[in-house]
C-alpha cells in the first residue's frame, strides 16, 4: 500500500504497489472500450444489461463527467485501474452511494478486465479503497455485494476482510433478470467473529 496523492480533485490518485486508482479521463476511451468488448462473455453474466451504446464514445462521455460530478459531490469515488509498469487499464473500482451523518456508508462495485482476473489486482485494489475510506474519508462501514454464485467476487471480498451478512431478495437486475445478492460488509475497528455460511 503506497497511498494518496491530492493535488486537485481531478487529479485525485490512490497508488498501489502495482496500480494507479484514478477517476476516469476522456482519454481512457480507446482502452476501455477494447477491454470491455474483449472481456463482454466474462462480465455479462454479472452485470446489469448493457445499453445498446454501452461501447460508444458518447456513452463512456457521460460516464466521465458521472465520475467528475459524484466526486465532486462527494457521494462517490469512480476509480480507474491503471497498471503502473504500463499504463494499462485493468478495470475498476466504484465507492458509491456514499451517506454522511449517523450512517457514513458506502457501497463498493468493481470489475476486472478477463486477461487481468485472478492475478490480485482487485485485491489489492479493494485493500487500498477500504484503507482510504476508513482513514481518509472517515467512513465506519463499507458495504458490498455479488451474485451467490460469483465464487470469485465472494472470495475477494473474504480476502478483503469483508464479512457475509445475508441475503437481499431481487437485489439488482443482473443481465436482464431480478437477482437475489449476498450481502457483505467490512466495519472500521471490526471486532465480529467469523460470519462464514455453510
Amino acid at each position: 500500500m503506497l497511498g494518496i496523492t491530492l493535488s486537485s480533485r481531478r487529479r485525485f490518485r490512490l497508488e498501489t504497489d502495482r496500480m494507479v486508482m484514478r477517476l476516469p479521463e476522456h482519454s481512457d476511451y480507446r482502452q476501455w472500450a477494447s477491454l470491455r468488448e474483449a472481456s463482454a462473455g466474462f462480465l455479462t453474466a454479472w452485470e446489469p444489461t448493457w445499453s445498446a451504446d454501452h461501447l460508444t464514445r458518447r456513452s463512456f462521455t457521460g460516464r466521465v463527467q458521472w465520475a467528475a460530478r459524484i466526486h465532486a459531490q462527494g457521494t462517490g469515488l469512480p476509480l480507474f485501474l491503471e497498471r503502473r509498469a504500463d499504463g494499462q487499464l485493468l478495470g475498476a473500482i466504484t465507492m458509491d452511494h456514499i451517506r454522511r451523518g449517523p450512517a457514513q456508508v458506502g457501497t463498493i462495485g468493481y470489475w476486472i478486465g478477463q486477461p487481468y482476473a485472478r492475478q490480485g489486482y482487485m485485491r489489492e485494489a479493494i485493500r487500498m479503497l477500504v484503507h482510504h475510506a476508513f482513514t481518509d474519508m472517515d467512513l465506519s462501514r463499507i458495504e458490498a455485494a455479488c451474485l451467490p454464485e460469483n465464487a470469485a467476487s465472494r472470495a475477494v471480498l473474504e480476502k478483503t476482510g469483508f464479512k457475509y451478512e445475508g441475503v437481499a431478495q431481487s437485489y439488482l437486475q443482473i443481465n436482464g433478470r431480478w437477482r437475489n445478492h449476498v450481502l457483505y460488509s467490512n466495519l472500521r475497528g471490526d471486532r465480529r467473529g467469523r460470519t462464514d455460511v455453510g
